[in-house]
């Protein structure tokens, strides 16, 4: 051992970081390549280095950040390391202070004063060191033991000072906790702190090992079960029998290697996994997870289908499933022709709106099967829950994920067509509100990474072709509304119709009614028959029920032994489906005075209303019947201050307003209307009612009526004129401004009718009214609107 003057009182600093160094110590120390220059500095000189603990461990130790005392080490020998830097081992000798630093880079010179400890000689000593060795012979048997040359030193040792350097090393304490001893001079006071973390440690273990014992009591029976369980794991081994719920935690993790999982949701199905091998099988929670994982593992994260291009193949198909729908088909070529040049794309948001029975849904089956995609379809109507779209949370008895994730996994493709039928037809209650749920699926921005509150793990939805269905748009809210893009399938005309029913329906009812081996043919006559007597309606539902009744009937002709009949004509139809169904409004009624017939949109497509008009003696009063809306009720108001502003241009006495009330009455009382499209009916209603003109019946019109006599254009005009022409209306006034809107109608139904446009009351009155000589209404000469007006009819 040196002495004090044997130290220089110029050498390099050495921070340490994690440790703290006392003396009397022989110590290995790692330095890394960075800091060899201060082992070389020491080597080269008197061999000792200070180290001094750095309380700013993890940066660049500066010399404001060493410790005020460290300790006087000796390098004894260095061996240097293949990849740099070397291996060093230093012998403590002394406590220095550290005084002026005499160089601060690249490393720390500093000059120090070594630091003289007392001798301590008394009972109080000796009895403190006893008590030391025994605190720390108790704390070494509830902990881990000491090497045995270890014990044999503090055995002999007898200076306090040294004793507590000894014992404070091998304490588990922080280095800040060792830095304090260190920088305790007087050995007595170093003693007594050390003891006072002895009596600690010991207090902590005795504590430690009374828990231990409990717990290992409570554990016991189910350390038993599990030291069972492993001896009959290992038995079955032997045996090449093997357990039932090891082999199913195997067949998960070759399920998860081979699910193609995001990197993401790789980890979560891991910890997942390494979750369900520590819960017992007869644990509830063992369900829950296993379902779980069942779920991650079925979810088709990579697989999909590989889209057929091939866009002249796609035209085909879709013309051999569905007849006309020119607008559709051409924005599905034009999806293709996109993916042709750019493979990867967001899958589009299509919403198709139109009236029942035209082909909406099966569309959707004939788009991916020329896809070449799968096809999912789930049904929203009536759908309140929320959970239904986002599933419910795993904390929940029973919970399952969402619709739109469970089909995805039943379809076993990440790449489907998917189709949202009757949006419209949504519920909301205290459960949520699927509509709002749906912003997320149904938005290109954001259906990338969907969350399911089931999975909890994020989903890309955006190679998802989705396509909604809905009668009409109002009741879908705007947000939701905006994130789609909307193609309108209208009705079909007449003609439409019986395409349809010869290239489609006919074939696939002989087939459903067991007459493909007895071949039936319709002529055409008996399919216009069905038609135009027994369905009213924009689509073809009905149609193909009533062609189906006619099959029907045929078989059951043919298994009863009758003579079979091969050609289905207009007479038959007759015979076999019993009375006509509907009869044309229009085609049998007579031309009437205060009788207007009029045009109507609903969800089941066009409809034509006829507005009546009445006037009974009275105060200048107006009376609205037929369960008018309130737009409806403004447009008869704004149709009535119209006529009395212009009474003279239609030969209308001014005087006969003043005794006299209106009643405007619109049939089909139960049934709501409203709407501003019926303003120019109700005006030519009331104009033919005060000039005693009659309203032509084949005509008729639709158009929003202003306080001037401008019409303004309306919306449904295919729908609208398609009514007219199953109505058998000759004649339709359309605004002038819609005129763009009728170059979708088919060349029969504009070869069938005449379409005039109108801008103003005067053209559709001149044009709707047949022509009486002109004079006053006089008061009191109410006439009877339903009695036919004479005079020669245009």
């Amino acid at each position: 051992m040196q002495h004090s003057d044997e130290i220089p009182r110029i050498i390099p600093i050495f921070p340490l970081r994690d440790q703290v160094v006392f003396p009397y110590m022989v110590f290995p120390l790692f330095v890394g390549i960075e800091a060899m220059p201060v082992v070389e500095e020491a080597m080269s000189g008197s061999q000792v280095v200070g180290l001094f603990f750095c309380a700013r461990a993890g940066e660049t130790c500066r010399f404001e950040n060493f410790a005020p005392v460290g300790t006087a080490c000796r390098i004894t020998q260095v061996f240097r390391l293949p990849e740099g830097g070397a291996k060093v081992m230093v012998e403590g000798l002394k406590r220095v202070r550290l005084g002026r630093a005499v160089q601060r880079v690249p490393f720390v010179i500093a000059q120090v004063e070594p630091l003289e400890e007392p001798v301590e000689r008394s009972l109080v000593a000796e009895a403190l060191v006893q008590s030391v060795n025994a605190m720390l012979k108790l704390a070494l048997a509830h902990g881990r033991p000491l090497p045995g040359d270890v014990m044999q030193m503090v055995d002999r040792i007898e200076d306090p000072g040294r004793l507590a350097d000894l014992v404070t090393v091998y304490l588990s304490v922080p280095p800040a906790v060792q830095q304090r001893i260190l920088e305790i001079m007087q050995p007595l006071e170093r003693l007594k702190d050390v003891y006072l973390l002895l009596s600690s440690e010991v207090q902590k273990q005795q504590v430690r090992g009374e828990i231990q014992t409990e717990v290992s009591k409570r554990i016991g029976k189910t350390q038993k079960e599990f030291l069972l369980r492993e001896q009959m794991k290992q038995i079955q081994e032997e045996l090449g029998d093997e357990d039932p719920r090891q082999s199913e935690l195997n067949d998960f993790r070759r399920r998860i290697d081979r699910a193609g999982m995001p990197e993401h949701v790789r980890k979560i199905a891991d910890k997942e996994l390494q979750r369900l091998e520590r819960i017992n099988s007869a644990s509830p929670e063992y369900t829950v997870s296993r379902t779980y994982l069942e779920y991650l593992c079925t979810v088709p994260w990579s697989r999909g289908t590989e889209n057929q291009l091939d866009i002249n193949r796609a035209e085909q198909i879709l013309d051999e499933d569905h007849f006309d729908l020119k607008d559709v088909k051409d924005r599905i070529l034009e999806y293709l022709a996109v993916r042709s040049l750019r493979k990867q794309g967001k899958g589009p948001i299509l919403c198709f709106v139109g009236p029942p029975g035209v082909g909406k849904t099966s569309l959707g089956r004939s788009i991916a099967r020329a896809l070449g995609r799968k096809f999912i379809r789930i049904a929203l109507g009536g759908m309140k829950d929320e959970a239904e779209i986002r599933g419910h949370r795993r904390t929940y008895i029973g919970a399952l994920p969402g619709r739109i994730i469970q089909e995805i996994c039943r379809a076993e493709s990440n790449n489907p067509v998917f189709m949202l039928d009757e949006v419209d037809k949504i519920g909301q209650d205290f459960r949520g509100d699927p509509a709002s749920a749906l912003l997320e699926v149904l938005d290109p921005e954001q259906n990338n990474s969907f969350h399911d509150h089931y999975l909890d793990v994020a989903f890309d939805l955006s190679h998802v072709m989705f396509i909604t269905t809905a009668n009409v748009l109002d009741p879908i809210p705007g947000a939701l509304r905006d994130r789609m893009e909307m193609i309108r399938l209208p009705g079909y005309s007449d003609e439409e119709k019986e395409q349809i029913a010869f290239r489609y329906l006919i074939p696939k009812q002989i087939e459903e009614n067991g007459l493909g081996e007895q071949p039936i043919t319709f002529e055409s006559a008996a399919v216009r028959r069905i038609v135009n007597e027994y369905t009213r309606e924009a689509g073809v539902r009905n149609l193909e029920r009533q062609i189906a009744a006619v099959c029907r009937k045929l078989a059951r002709e043919i298994t009863q032994g009758r003579k079979r009949r091969e050609r289905v004509t207009a007479d038959l139809v007759a015979e076999l489906l019993g009375p006509r169904k509907f009869f044309s409004e229009v085609a049998g009624e007579q031309d009437r005075v205060g009788v207007a017939t009029g045009l109507a949109w609903t969800e089941t497509g066009g409809d034509i209303l006829f507005v009546e008009a009445s006037q009974v003696p009275g105060k200048k009063e107006l009376t609205l019947t037929g369960s008018l809306g309130g737009v409806m009720q403004e447009s008869a108001r704004t149709a009535l201050s119209f006529v009395r502003a212009h009474a003279r241009d239609f030969d209308i006495d001014p005087a006969l307003f003043e005794n006299t009330d209106l009643h405007i009455h619109v049939p089909a009382g139960s049934i709501p209307k409203d709407g501003p499209s019926a303003g120019v009916t109700i005006a030519l209603a009331v104009i033919s009612l005060l000039t005693g003109r009659p309203a032509r019946r084949q005509v008729a019109m639709t158009g929003e009526l202003t306080l001037t006599g401008r019409i303004l254009p309306i919306g449904g005009v295919k729908e609208k004129v398609l009514a007219a022409h199953r109505a058998g209306v000759r004649t339709v006034l359309l605004p002038e401004r819609n005129r763009a809107h009728v170059e979708d109608l088919s060349a029969q139904v504009r070869k069938d009718m005449e379409l005039r446009f109108v801008a103003t009351m005067d053209e559709v009155a001149a044009a709707a009214l047949l022509p009486v000589a002109g004079r006053f209404r006089r008061p009191g000469e109410m006439g009877d609107p339903y009695t036919p007006a004479a005079g020669p009819h245009a």
